[in-house]
């Protein structure tokens, strides 16, 4: 992603409301710099002009459930599949809307955007450890979907809050940074998981952990100035809560300052 494009994902997070679809696919910017937005986005349309002779204007939750899974699981095989969770691509936009298959999140919000644009009312759901989708009143008539299993009717408990844009973009980078702790530890999968950190650091709440993560990578991939001065930010922002992890923190700059040397 270039300095222009992370500007533009920062802004579309301050605007009211987020276009959480803009959001996920500028994430896809870090792997495709050149990446055709507008390509993707015509697909939403498509998807959503292909949904419209089954979601009649003004239909009942249900019907509109029935209307999408169709269009979207049954015809267009938007699904997941176990092996996704080991994929990155399965956590990008523009590859979901490319492969028609990917993690549960991702899915759920190519459903959000696609009803958007049929002006039904769908939001994401973040149950422990899976997103699914609610259509209608979140406090009225309402259906549950799972997008993962192709849109199969599943559900949630009474009042369950819809999950806002901010958090729903911090567990999906989050995914992709644990993937990548999990993967062999190489330089590409480092600066997959810089990319993923950095990008959460630009979202409006995030863990202070992520200044010392950040840091760490940093240094790993030679940065070791830029390194060393995430660390010591971090320390600065824990000595008085943690003030171990502050001393650890001071510890590992002054080995990356030492490099420069």
């Amino acid at each position: 992603m270039t300095s222009a494009t992370r500007r533009r994902f920062a802004e579309v997070l301050r605007e009211s409301p987020v276009d959480l679809g803009l959001a996920c696919l500028l994430v896809g910017c870090e792997v495709e710099p050149d990446l055709d937005l507008a390509e993707s986005v015509a697909v939403l349309v498509a998807l959503a002009a292909n949904a419209r002779p089954l979601v009649p204007r003004g239909c009942s939750p249900a019907a509109a459930a029935e209307g999408l899974r169709v269009a979207l699981g049954e015809r267009a095989g938007f699904a997941g599949f176990e092996d996704d969770f080991a994929d990155v691509r399965a956590s990008l936009l523009h590859e979901v809307l490319r492969r028609g298959r990917g993690l549960p999140i991702l899915l759920s919000v190519v459903w959000v955007e696609v009803a958007r644009r049929l002006d039904v009312p769908a939001y994401c759901l973040g149950l422990p450890g899976q997103v699914v989708v609610g259509i209608g009143d979140p406090q009225g008539e309402h259906v549950v979907v799972d997008p993962f299993a192709g849109g199969r009717r599943s559900s949630a408990p009474p009042g369950f809050p819809p999950l806002p844009p901010g958090d729903l973009l911090l567990r999906l980078l989050t995914n992709i940074r644990v993937l990548t702790s999990r993967q062999e530890r190489s330089l590409e999968t480092a600066r997959t998981r810089l990319w993923a950190t950095e990008l959460t650091l630009l979202l409006p709440r995030h863990p202070v952990s992520l200044l010392r993560e950040r840091g760490e990578l940093r240094v790993r991939l030679g940065e070791h100035l830029g390194g060393a001065q995430d660390l010591e930010t971090y320390a600065d922002v824990v000595e008085d809560a943690d003030p171990d992890a502050a001393t650890s923190a001071r510890r590992a700059a002054r080995l990356a300052r030492a490099r420069l040397n």
